[in-house]
């Protein structure tokens, strides 16, 4: 029953029309004057931000701010791969060989995810890592590894909700959602950085020039909260024995190595 109602809110809600209000306002002059008052509802460190808070021109203008430069230091070993985001780890386990993966009780299929299953066998019995953006986070993403892009598209039309319920109670929500993926090439090896767009604002904006990477570069921002779900090769990642989740973490800081 509850998962009947949480569906039918979210098809009620999630239409192009609310979402193309919901971006006018977000844009608008208007939206201005509710910056200071969503900075305080979700404690944004405002010492962290580029600019003050009245700089900013609206909502979406203070969604995608950047931070002053240094404030999320880049670890700098050559065999560590950094969070690319400001996020809660929410999940982490392996690919299975039928190309699923588990995340809140619920399979997900990496070959609907990725759009092929010639995709999802680079990945086939590797591990995965979905990370969180709520509102409150920092919302530009930055690559965990340097490398080469190998790779980028995009799939999907329509967002569900990617926070707790609507991982347990949405439609396929990683798989189906709006998404950019980005397969980054490294030692003869790749990565798939998959940016799933949220509910009612499928905005993924890519930022970075030309093939190259460096680690901690920035490569998109998104227009709202939402997930990014990386995806690693077989015996790819090294992860700390143990991790408590879900686990706050901030770009820069590690989370694992390369064999």
């Amino acid at each position: 029953m509850i998962q009947s109602l949480y569906r039918l809110f979210i098809e009620l809600t999630n239409r192009r029309w609310s979402s193309t209000m919901i971006q006018k306002f977000a844009r608008s002059r208007v939206s201005k004057r509710f910056v200071p008052s969503f900075a305080k509802v979700y404690s944004i460190n405002q010492e962290e931000m580029e600019k003050d808070l009245q700089e900013y021109a609206s909502l979406h203008d203070f969604f995608i701010r950047k931070l002053k430069p240094g404030v999320r230091p880049i670890t700098e070993q050559a065999d560590v791969v950094v969070s690319p985001v400001d996020a809660v780890i929410e999940d982490i386990g392996l690919i299975e060989p039928s190309h699923e993966i588990n995340v809140k009780g619920k399979m997900y299929s990496i070959a609907e995810m990725l759009g092929s299953r010639e995709a999802a066998e680079q990945y086939q019995q590797g591990k995965y890592m979905v990370l969180y953006l709520s509102p409150s986070h920092y919302h530009r993403i930055h690559s965990p590894i340097a490398g080469k892009v190998l790779k980028q598209w995009t799939l999907g039309s329509r967002s569900y909700p990617v926070n707790r319920l609507g991982l347990k109670y949405g439609k396929d929500t990683l798989a189906k959602n709006y998404r950019t993926i980005t397969e980054i090439g490294y030692e003869n090896r790749r990565l798939a950085v998959v940016k799933v767009g949220a509910m009612f604002v499928n905005c993924i904006e890519p930022v970075h020039k030309g093939d190259e990477l460096q680690k901690g570069q920035e490569i998109a921002y998104f227009s709202f909260g939402s997930t990014v779900v990386l995806l690693f090769e077989k015996d790819a990642l090294n992860l700390p024995v143990k991790i408590n989740l879900p686990k706050p973490i901030k770009v820069g800081e590690k989370l694992g190595t390369l064999n």
